[in-house]
């Protein structure tokens, strides 16, 4: 059975990240960077200055809402996750050092994209029955465009209910037990045939808090992002940082095999990676798994933000495409490229790379605190996408279907623990290929409306 499942799921991916979906995903970027006279670039310092002066600023959000750093930090939760770890791992491993080129060409790109995509969920957000503010690709297609364009909302609603299962649960539980199964294995604390009675049980305590969390609504969420996602992510860059200052000599050489590797992978990974096209495949894909440019879903956290300047909150757009993959997601390269650990080319690869990346450098005891960087990733990237979902099926259904959906999420996390990472991280690559198809499209129909907003906006900030 699981074999079907991979023989089918290969054949739609391999057409979902095929040559078209190359070409939509860079092209949109390319027409919404040409079209905004590359605002990610121009408006890089003021982006940066704004949303970093706003992060520190203590404030109420109204009923209905949350403040702009809470939905940063409950987009960022779904972005900067093991998408950052075991994601990058599995590019390289798959796509060779060149694949981590590819992944900062798609985010150089992605910046836009996502600045127009959180820009437009503020503008053409909607209230629901409970008072609560709700947005997204959904809502932009169905406010912002014709009747003729409505079918895309509700494919990007169906699209999003079944990734969100995949992509922002069961792998991320996956990567949860792997990291904490990895660190009690290097301290003998269990033993092999032990591993898979603690993922059962590491999954059922994740389904209970992640139950515990969403079902407090979207307020609960932020308070708790809120105060998640910077401890992680500054706690993961330190250690990842000391790696480097550590292999600081091995620098040169990395950037030379990724920089070579982008255009002659065979080269770099002796011939276990042959095609340019796969490096490059790998390295968007697996960019945008992390940083969700193009998908849309990060807008629909900011479209909950308590702010009525759509481009202002736009820049966090901006922000969080530069934060997940050129800072953290670079790191997570070097920790693996700079640590000389054994990388075996064309075979798949995930969290357990990068760990073992950390684990040559600074010995196995370092693997209880990236067993604990992984599981604050992986439980903050769960909550991101359960908000996600509850919104995609409230469009389709009502308000009525959130709590059923939010208590069916949480149970997941208990298949995700024990199931086959290779085959999950390839069926979440292609469902985020779906979902991307009608946002792309939509923002390209919608291109024109975000260069008046933010031309208007930059006028007058």
């Amino acid at each position: 059975m699981l074999d079907t499942i991979q023989s089918i799921n290969k054949v739609v991916n391999n057409f979902i990240w095929g040559v078209p979906a190359m070409i939509c995903i860079i092209g949109v970027g390319l027409i919404l960077s040409f079209r905004t006279r590359f605002v990610q670039i121009r408006k890089f310092p003021y982006a940066i200055k704004s949303t970093i002066g706003r992060m520190f600023k203590k404030k109420t959000a109204s009923d209905g809402s949350i403040t702009p750093f809470q939905a940063v930090c409950t987009a960022l939760a779904a972005t900067v996750g093991t998408g950052n770890i075991a994601g990058v791992a599995g590019a390289i491993a798959i796509g060779g050092p060149g694949a981590v080129f590819w992944m900062w060409i798609s985010a150089l790109l992605g910046m836009c994209t996502k600045f127009a995509e959180v820009t437009l969920a503020v503008h053409f957000r909607e209230k629901n029955k409970d008072g609560d503010y709700v947005g997204g690709p959904m809502y932009y297609i169905k406010n912002g465009l014709s009747k003729n364009w409505h079918f895309l909302a509700y494919l990007f609603s169906l699209f999003g209910v079944i990734t969100v299962f995949g992509t922002g649960n069961a792998t991320q539980v996956n990567t949860f037990t792997t990291a904490i199964n990895s660190a009690l294995l290097n301290y003998n604390l269990i033993g092999e045939d032990t591993t898979k009675t603690v993922s059962l049980i590491i999954g059922i305590v994740i389904a209970f808090a992640v139950g515990l969390v969403l079902l407090g609504g979207i307020k609960r969420i932020g308070n708790v992002c809120e105060k998640l996602v910077p401890f992680m992510a500054v706690f993961y860059v330190i250690l990842a940082i000391g790696v480097v200052v550590l292999n600081i000599s091995k620098i040169p050489s990395v950037f030379y095999s990724i920089f070579y590797g982008a255009f002659n992978p065979r080269a770099v990974t002796g011939g276990a990676v042959g095609m340019l096209f796969t490096s490059m495949k790998k390295g968007v894909s697996r960019g945008i798994f992390s940083n969700e440019a193009g998908l849309g879903t990060g807008s629909i956290a900011h479209a909950c933000a308590d702010t009525q300047k759509p481009v202002k909150q736009g820049l966090f757009g901006i922000f969080e495409v530069f934060a997940d993959t050129i800072v953290i997601c670079t790191l997570t390269a070097l920790v693996i490229l700079c640590s000389g650990t054994a990388i075996q080319y064309g075979n798949p690869a995930g969290a357990e790379l990068t760990i073992s990346g950390f684990t040559s450098t600074y010995g196995s005891w370092v693997s209880i605190f990236t067993a604990v960087a992984l599981c604050s990733f992986a439980f903050s990237t769960i909550l991101g996408w359960g908000l996600y979902g509850a919104r995609c099926a409230e469009f389709i259904f009502s308000s009525k279907i959130i709590k059923p959906f939010m208590f069916l999420y949480s149970l997941v996390a208990i298949v995700g623990a024990t199931m086959d990472l290779g085959l999950l991280w390839d069926i979440a690559e292609t469902f985020n290929g779906l979902m991307a198809i009608p946002n792309l499209i939509a923002l390209f129909l919608l291109s024109g409306t975000v260069v008046r907003l933010a031309k208007e906006y930059f006028e007058n900030p």
